[in-house]
């Protein structure tokens, strides 16, 4: 039996762009220039078995994030199944283009609909964990050069004024960004995602104004509200040693820029590098690697900040795989945790099925399958696994 500590975090992760729907940012316009590209493009990127199990993968629809899972209007049920399966937190992201789609406009409407999706999950006595940016951005930032341009860490940070200063009595825990360094290496770097510009000086530029944007926000944030816990969501592979450098520019660098300005780190970890595609791969044909998790929370250690792992999953269509994968992981993250590691909490990665950005649809992450047809909800057996241990707070081995 492996015990966790009183008060951990259990639950699992969305994000708006992935679930909402009828989203209106700069990655919905890009999707829609780069459906039939994408598409057209998968028989080169994908495995013959992966083809033949996700022929969707060739549609240009699939590209198309359109209603997602409708969760913008279905959050109530959604939260339902969640605390069903004994989740006690839940991390979401607000959406920057629904609250100001333009410049200096804020949408009240769409801010009391997040009002009524906080008071969702505290009703239910879910610990709301919120993040602030989730790779989208408006139009009108797209249009002034993105992250590139230092006018975005203002307009940005009064976004997150405006936000704050709603909620401040409702949410305890702020992220303030989700994976800075791959959204920036993967748009600038390896031109895959929006604005899909390879430029060695727009990645510096987006980067470094990237973490201004958080030290500025976190200053704000607790000015407004001293008592909120605040970090950001870090996406870590786990390199063997031999890649000291890669490793400090993929998963140190922006953390060592920020680390003053923290309460706390989100780990978002899926795999290491090099992977051993002779072992247990996911549908994504990424290697399945648990040990991993462990090994890089010992090096998160050393910031002496308590860690969540907002984001872990597996894309897992017949849900072979996902309730060993969950199992796996914990058992190493206990491991971490009985070495004297802060480690408080556990996000699994999804709730639901989602919008995998420029792969869309097929990957199927989610505790809850989603028929993108009927919008119907099916709750995976590995999903109830999973809520045996979230209720008893261990694993019995």
């Amino acid at each position: 039996m492996l015990k966790f500590p009183v008060g951990f975090y259990w639950g699992s992760a969305t994000s708006a762009h992935q679930v909402e729907g009828g989203n209106v940012n700069d990655w919905s316009e890009w999707e829609k220039n780069n459906a039939a590209r994408l598409a057209q493009e998968a028989g080169k990127k994908w495995k013959v078995w992966q083809q033949k199990k996700f022929p969707e993968m060739f549609n240009p629809k699939n590209y198309i994030s359109g209603q997602a899972c409708n969760h913008y209007h279905l959050y109530e049920k959604d939260f339902n199944v969640a605390k069903s399966l004994g989740h006690n937190a839940h991390r979401f992201s607000i959406e920057w283009s629904r609250v100001e789609p333009e410049e200096g406009r804020f949408n009240e409407k769409e801010i009391g609909h997040y009002r009524q999706v906080i008071s969702a999950l505290t009703a239910q006595r879910v610990e709301p964990f919120v993040t602030l940016w989730h790779r989208t951005n408006p139009l009108w930032i797209r249009d002034i050069g993105g992250w590139e341009n230092k006018k975005t860490i203002d307009y940005f940070n009064r976004y997150v004024e405006k936000i704050v200063s709603v909620f401040k009595n409702e949410i305890n825990f702020w992220i303030v960004l989700n994976e800075p360094e791959l959204y920036v290496g993967n748009s600038y770097l390896l031109s895959i995602w929006p604005p899909k510009k390879k430029n060695i000086l727009s990645y510096i530029l987006a980067l470094n104004n990237l973490a201004e944007a958080h030290k500025k926000a976190y200053g704000i944030i607790k000015t407004i509200q001293p008592k909120a816990q605040v970090g950001m969501a870090e996406y870590n592979i786990y390199f063997k040693q031999s890649l000291f450098l890669i490793n400090w520019f993929l998963n140190k660098r922006f953390l060592n820029k920020v680390k003053n300005y923290q309460d706390f780190i989100g780990l978002n970890y899926y795999r290491r590098f090099p992977e051993n595609k002779n072992k247990i791969i996911s549908d994504l044909r990424w290697e399945i690697y648990p040990k991993g998790i462990y090994r890089v929370l010992k090096t998160l250690k050393k910031y002496q900040k308590p860690i969540y792992v907002t984001e872990n999953g597996v894309a897992d269509a017949e849900d072979e795989k996902r309730t060993e994968f969950i199992k796996e992981h914990l058992r190493w993250i206990h491991k971490a945790i009985q070495e004297r590691i802060d480690v408080r909490g556990y996000f699994y990665w999804s709730l639901l099925d989602n919008f995998e950005w420029d792969k869309g649809f097929w990957p199927r992450f989610g505790l809850v399958g989603i028929d993108y047809k009927t919008l119907e909800r099916r709750v995976r057996p590995s999903a109830w696994e999973y809520a045996k241990i979230c209720r008893e707070n261990r694993i019995i081995n």
